[in-house]
């Protein structure tokens, strides 16, 4: 079997500075400290993927760089630095050179760009690595995304439409969630390893649950430690309770009823942290999916969890959202840290209400 393979190199590094994506801001994430996630990933995925492959790819850090040990034939010449036109014409050589599955590492942006090249006529499996990914075509992590296509090779796999999704970047900045669906892409269907396509829940119950969660926490939080919020609505409500304007989309840090600061990085959470010896992170599971961890907010990096300390993580979520996944999911990119993370932990559904849900990292 011929596999098509490429790496956007940009990908996810907007995540840990802070700025909710990458496309058009390479050179400011750049100034701030960021750095490459992509080929990390990648070389995750790659070292679980069956060498009997023939893969096609592209030059440099698109794909090439990394093939060392497997069969691989560069189709395609990238251009430094690389854009998303690479990604589509590398694709449409994967096309012309009648691959039969197109692996891609990026986030939705790039998954965006492959659509637009290859439309359904190609099944693809997504390699996480962006900062948001709302499509349905990623795999849950690299490792079962390894899973996933060396069971296809296998051709032990039949295929599933896959919504392909993106936001308005800008609009996500300016705390707006703007979502856009693009079409379908063809994918593997193997359960649990693939994602779910993210899924905002909006009604009176939602309203109410989330009102007696915030009641709750505006009790726990005022006991002197610094708390470190994640994105959502849920969160939000929990700063709104405390009379705080919450960054919806990124996170925040909340002391004693007070903002702190506001839409942070990394590199500030760990500033922050250093002035204080009694920290706590609020995180809220994404719906429909269910990452607690990976997804949205990688400002709470490995070193943010280590510091603040796995015990002192507080889920939060509404019953519906809850009850909606099977189990909850992380993706740190720190396989140590997942497994230190995964077990049964009790969510807060409710005014002192938990619910015991079961976390994994497959």
């Amino acid at each position: 079997m011929n596999v098509g393979f490429l790496v956007n190199p940009i990908a996810g590094m907007g995540g840990a500075v802070g700025l909710k994506g990458t496309d058009g801001k390479v050179d400011e994430a750049l100034k701030l400290g960021a750095n490459p996630v992509a080929w990390e990933r990648a070389d995750e995925f790659l070292g679980k993927l069956d060498k009997r492959a023939m893969i096609l790819t592209a030059s440099g850090d698109m794909g090439e760089t990394l093939l060392d040990g497997f069969k691989y034939k560069v189709v395609y010449s990238a251009e430094k630095p690389t854009t998303s036109e690479d990604t589509i014409g590398a694709c449409t050589r994967f096309l012309q050179e009648k691959v039969d599955l197109i692996i891609f590492c990026g986030g939705d942006g790039t998954a965006r760009d492959v659509y637009s090249a290859v439309g359904d006529r190609i099944p693809v499996v997504g390699v996480p690595a962006g900062v948001k990914m709302h499509s349905a075509v990623f795999a849950v992590n690299p490792h079962t995304a390894a899973e996933v296509v060396n069971e296809y090779i296998k051709k032990r796999l039949p295929l599933k439409d896959a919504e392909v999704m993106d936001v308005d970047e800008d609009a996500y900045r300016r705390n707006v969630l703007k979502t856009c669906f693009f079409g379908y892409m063809k994918v593997p269907y193997k359960p649990q390893m693939m994602q779910a396509g993210k899924q905002v829940y909006a009604s009176e119950d939602e309203d109410i649950a989330k009102r007696d969660i915030s009641l709750f926490a505006k009790q726990f939080m005022y006991d002197g430690s610094t708390y470190i919020l994640g994105a959502g609505t849920t969160t939000a409500a929990i700063a709104a309770m405390q009379r705080i304007d919450k960054t919806l989309l990124g996170v925040d840090i909340i002391r004693e009823g007070t903002l702190v600061a506001k839409d942070v990085s990394e590199k500030e959470i760990l500033k922050v942290l250093e002035g204080t010896d009694k920290a706590k992170i609020i995180v809220s599971p994404i719906g429909a999916q269910g990452f607690v961890f990976g997804r949205g907010t990688q400002q709470i990096s490995p070193k943010v969890i280590r510091k603040v300390g796995v015990k002192n993580i507080i889920y939060v979520s509404t019953p519906h959202k809850l009850n909606s996944v099977p189990y909850l999911l992380v993706d740190s990119g720190d396989q140590k840290l997942d497994d230190e993370i995964a077990g049964y932990e009790s969510v807060v559904i409710g005014y002192q209400i938990a619910q015991k849900k079961d976390i994994k990292t497959l």
